[in-house]
């Protein structure tokens, strides 16, 4: 059954959605107990959940699926209502004394409607998370889930109306006509995470509305592995970051630096990696991802065979199956810039490797290309790891491992540049998705009465404040 949303309905969806929101604006309560709803409904539906991803996927590791699509999720949700409280509450800040007896306050104030936009990659973390943080700041939202995993977004649009009325969230299906649309419609915020190429296209759209935006995109995130960095710890961590969801993930490490005298070592060490997680036998391990698609298939294809064409070493770690959309984990050893697979970002299982001389020549390296969504230094010498922080400026840091900023509820999460504009998690995606209302309340006798003409009178005031 064809679930497309009509075109034509979309601003009509909206505008229902706002006239609820204004019509009576989600107390603490509401709020709280939306949240809840969600936690709870969403528990219950984990195995489904996994079920569902897995066939979108063709086979995605269930227990992968738990973790980044479950557990993230109730984490986030559970981080909310803790701290909805005390986020909710007017913070009280100075005048100064030129301006006293007045006081001031700011004043966190839900924005009206909005619109989210998430990718294919981890469909219901990147659609929940950012859709719970809205309903967290007393909003309404209006979901557009990827159309890449169909099954996944009738999911979401079963799951979200158990939870909420048609009037508070719901929910758009269909491709790029849908999308393109959708990113057109007057939101009062829109969060959007996928490719720099849509982010520039759904920025256009949003522009004629001045819509604020959260642009969660991705690009090359590095692994810097510094001399002193044992490696078969850093192969193990970069082996996490690499593989898991087979690499379809938009901070993992999209390429690693390591000293010259130690890349064959390293090479080695990520071998036994995958031997150890997965076997010799990847067709029939549960725990290795599909890539999500044809399309996706060959274009990381593309990038092995454009490496190999170029004389680079290729080395594919296991037995690729086209028909299951099976893609090994792969390296490819000392690509150029010209290469196909560094001129993208690879979002698959494909780990390009660089020798560096230098710390110095890897800073360089990395600030010679576009600011990455992640960054992973990998040192025990807080000297080295201060040099990389200093040195160059990412969407965010995990040192000494990778992926794991992403969960901690109060880092932001948000790129930079290319890789992004804006953040959300915890404290910051609730202030991003209210308007911090700044509020002066004046006293009932105040000089500002006295500030008038003919200021003679007052220019004994006047000397003073200018003073």
């Amino acid at each position: 059954m064809d679930t497309t949303t009509p075109v034509p309905e979309l601003r009509p969806t909206l505008e229902r959605l706002r006239t609820a929101w204004q019509a009576r604006k989600p107390d603490r309560a509401q709020r709280s107990a939306d949240l809840l709803r969600l936690r709870e409904a969403l528990k219950r539906r984990l195995d489904e959940m996994a079920r569902t991803i897995a066939a979108d996927f063709g086979h995605r590791s269930p227990h992968e699926s738990r973790i980044a699509d479950g557990m993230t999720v109730l984490n986030e949700i559970d981080h909310l209502r803790r701290h909805l409280r005390g986020w909710m509450k007017p913070r009280r800040v100075g005048v100064g004394w030129r301006f006293w007896p007045a006081r001031a306050e700011i004043r966190p104030e839900p924005v009206g409607v909005v619109g989210v936009i998430a990718p294919w990659n981890y469909p219901v973390n990147l659609a929940l998370i950012p859709l719970a943080t809205a309903i967290a700041a007393g909003n309404h939202v209006y979901l557009k889930p990827s159309e890449h995993t169909p099954r996944t977004s009738a999911f979401l649009r079963e799951l979200l109306a158990e939870v909420f009325p048609a009037d508070r969230v719901a929910v758009a299906e269909g491709g790029a006509e849908v999308a393109s649309a959708f990113a057109a419609l007057p939101f009062d915020h829109l969060v959007f995470t996928g490719s720099t190429a849509v982010g520039r296209k759904v920025m256009a759209a949003a522009a004629p509305n001045l819509t604020p935006l959260t642009l969660e995109l991705g690009g090359k995130s590095p692994a810097i592995v510094c001399d002193d960095y044992p490696l078969q710890q850093a192969a193990a961590r970069l082996a996490t970051g690499k593989w898991f969801n087979c690499g379809q993930t938009c901070i993992a490490p999209d390429y690693v630096l390591v000293g010259a005298a130690r890349r064959d070592a390293l090479v080695q060490a990520l071998r036994e990696q995958v031997r150890a997680r997965y076997g010799e036998d990847f067709a029939n391990t549960g725990d290795y991802s599909r890539i999500v698609n044809d399309g996706q298939y060959a274009r990381l294809q593309g990038y092995v065979d454009d490496a190999r064409a170029r004389g680079l070493e290729v080395i594919a770690l296991g037995e690729a199956d086209p028909a299951q959309r099976l893609f090994p984990p792969t390296l490819v050893l000392e690509p150029g810039d010209d290469a196909k697979v560094m001129q993208e970002e690879i979002f698959g299982p494909v780990f390009p490797i660089r020798s560096m001389g230098s710390l110095d020549e890897a800073i360089a390296y990395v600030n010679a290309h576009d600011r990455p969504l992640a960054l992973y230094p990998f040192s025990h010498d807080r000297g080295s790891v201060e040099k990389i922080l200093r040195g160059t400026l990412a969407g965010g840091v995990s040192v000494n491992d990778t992926l794991f900023h992403f969960a901690i509820n109060n880092l932001p999460f948000g790129g930079i540049g290319p890789s992004g504009m804006g953040a959300y998690h915890g404290r910051i995606g609730f202030d991003a998705m209210s308007k911090q209302l700044p509020v002066l309340w004046q006293a009932r006798r105040t000089g500002g009465d006295l500030l008038k003409p003919p200021y003679k009178k007052a220019q004994w005031l006047i000397d003073l404040i200018v003073r």
